[in-house]
């Protein structure tokens, strides 16, 4: 084995994985590409274990214009020529690191998933779990994750029009954050994320590209929160006001029906978004990575395709379209760079000093092996099922006094402070 167990562990790649990486490839791959393996192979690029499971949804339904997992969101039509597009995610274990900046890009990642389809966010919603409120690090967490969602919802124009907050014991130190958002658009208007026509040209727009987040999609969610210190890098940083004009920039691209297809970068950055984009095509895409926009000049080839820095999107023209779309971005001051073209290999090759730094199968890299996991009930469970509640012995308290008690449950008090901090009256 070319790497030690080490260096496989921070990449969330087995041993038996690896193993399966060299036989199909035919060789050991390099670093950079042992990082795309990674990254693509992981349980939130991959669906290693949920993807058996996501194919049990119904998809056939004429309702339903793309199917489960096809693409950034779903998408159903609900008449007259409109369709709605919506998605929900978590971002649980960012949050439990850095609340604020963890709940925020949940928040701007949801939301880029459904204007990269071409649809308006209209409305966004959440749903929280927390341990007990009262221990610190519960109350630090919430605080954290609340403030994250308001500040980059607020600054983004879009309304959080409902949610829910719950405290479990089963929640401490790690949180559920799940957010949701949905969007609007004409049904002919739709984007898909694909690459388009071979000889078309990737633009990627937005952000410079900077070290944050790295490893974000392979490392993190497998990791424990032993040190903090060290898994925060791994957690993005938002920039709302930059996701609002680019908002506006990709959704007027969007409607001049001059683009092929558009993908933000999330999870993965640009090798999530051009492989992805790629397979969808049936194609091959060729990344000059001297192009690419940096905000550190001394980023690594390996750095700058796993960066998972927020607020950029990755979009397919034609070369006689080009002009075209990018004087749009230049209008609404999003920078934007040619970083690659769309090829007939069939593969992901990545470019720099004029020599070929990783060449990959798209098809294997979006092929990870898939799990299926017996399920087994916990003997809790079944403790539970069988509890005779006739056998609990009322404490001596009054009706009212047991009522005050109740009211004055987390999880029944009144939640004004956490929907106060939110805009729900924008675009009204």
């Amino acid at each position: 084995m070319a790497y030690d167990k080490e260096i496989l562990d921070e990449l969330a790649i087995s041993d038996s994985e690896y193993d399966l990486i060299v036989e199909r490839l035919g060789r050991e791959p390099n670093y950079l590409e042992l990082g795309l393996f990674g990254s693509l192979w992981s349980e939130h690029c991959g669906y290693k274990h949920s993807k058996p499971l996501l194919k049990l949804f119904a998809s056939d339904n004429p309702r339903l214009l793309v199917s489960a997992g096809e693409e950034n969101a779903g998408v159903v039509d609900i008449g007259d020529g409109f369709a709605i597009v919506f998605k929900i995610e978590s971002h649980n274990h960012p949050s439990a690191i850095e609340p604020y900046q963890g709940a925020a890009t949940g928040v701007g990642g949801i939301v880029r998933d459904i204007f990269a389809m071409g649809a308006r966010p209209v409305a966004l919603l959440n749903s929280l779990r927390f341990g007990p409120i009262e221990e610190e690090r519960n109350k630090y967490l919430f605080d954290g994750v609340v403030s994250g969602i308001s500040g980059y919802g607020n600054c983004i124009g879009v309304p959080n029009i409902g949610g829910e907050v719950f405290f479990s014991r089963s929640y401490a130190g790690n949180p559920l954050v799940n957010a949701m958002c949905l969007g609007l658009l004409k049904a002919e208007e739709l984007i898909k994320a694909t690459s388009g026509s071979v000889g078309n040209l990737l633009i990627l727009a937005g952000s410079g590209t900077g070290k944050d987040g790295i490893h974000g999609a392979s490392g993190l969610a497998s990791r424990s929160f032993e040190d903090e210190r060290e898994l925060r890098p791994t957690v993005q940083v938002g920039n709302p006001f930059l996701e609002k004009i680019l908002i506006e920039a990709c959704l007027e691209v969007a409607r001049t029906g001059k683009i092929d297809g558009m993908q933000d970068l999330g999870a993965a950055g640009l090798t999530s978004a051009s492989v992805e984009c790629a397979a969808s095509g049936g194609s091959g895409i060729a990344i000059d990575i001297d192009t690419i926009p940096r905000r550190d000049e001394d980023m690594t080839p390996y750095e700058v395709m796993l960066s998972e820095t927020q607020e950029r999107m990755l979009v397919s023209v034609k070369p006689e379209n080009l002009e075209f779309v990018t004087q749009i971005f230049d209008r609404w001051d999003i920078e934007n760079t040619v970083i690659g073209k769309v090829t007939d290999s069939k593969k992901a090759q990545i470019i720099g000093d004029g020599e070929l730094l990783a060449d990959l199968p798209v098809e294997l890299l979006t092929d990870p092996p898939q799990y299926v996991i017996d399920s087994v009930a916990s003997p809790r469970l079944k403790e539970l099922q069988n509890y005779d509640l006739n056998s609990i012995g009322l404490p001596g308290i009054s009706p009212n006094l047991a009522f005050l008690k109740l009211l004055s449950s987390c999880n029944i008090a009144c939640k004004e402070s956490v929907y106060q901090r939110y805009d729900h009256q924008v675009q009204t």
